[in-house]
């Protein structure tokens, strides 16, 4: 049976330094919440475009998205991302503490969007 090829790659943002920060958080999680949180960012590569309840536009902020992942013990994930050059590209990782996005997880990832759009 033939792979089902994925609609669009996922992409880790990389720092002018070469860190990739959402990669480098996701190995310092517990195996199980990296497992889940691996798949569920999978699914959007493979489903593009793919909405609620896994993924949605961050409406307050353009260009923005997320990916919502419940882990154990009512603990929720997001990765925060851009769709830019055909490839998603995951700038930042963060476990919720709040029903609202904290303003500060939502301002880095628009600034690592932004310097993305610089060097591409």
């Amino acid at each position: 049976m033939p792979e089902t090829p994925k609609r669009i790659e996922l992409r880790f943002f990389r720092t002018l330094s070469g860190n990739e920060p959402v990669r480098e958080w996701l190995l310092e999680l517990p195996d199980d919440d990296r497992r889940r949180i691996g798949i569920d960012l999978a699914t959007v590569e493979f489903g593009w475009p793919i909405g609620m309840p896994l993924c949605r536009a961050i409406s307050s902020r353009r260009g923005l998205w997320e990916v919502r992942t419940d882990l154990s013990g009512r603990r929720i994930a997001r990765v925060l991302f851009c769709v830019s050059d055909d490839r998603l590209h995951a700038l930042h990782g963060f476990i919720k503490k709040t029903q609202k996005t904290p303003e500060r997880d939502l301002d880095l990832a628009e600034k690592r969007m932004k310097e993305l759009q610089r060097y591409e």
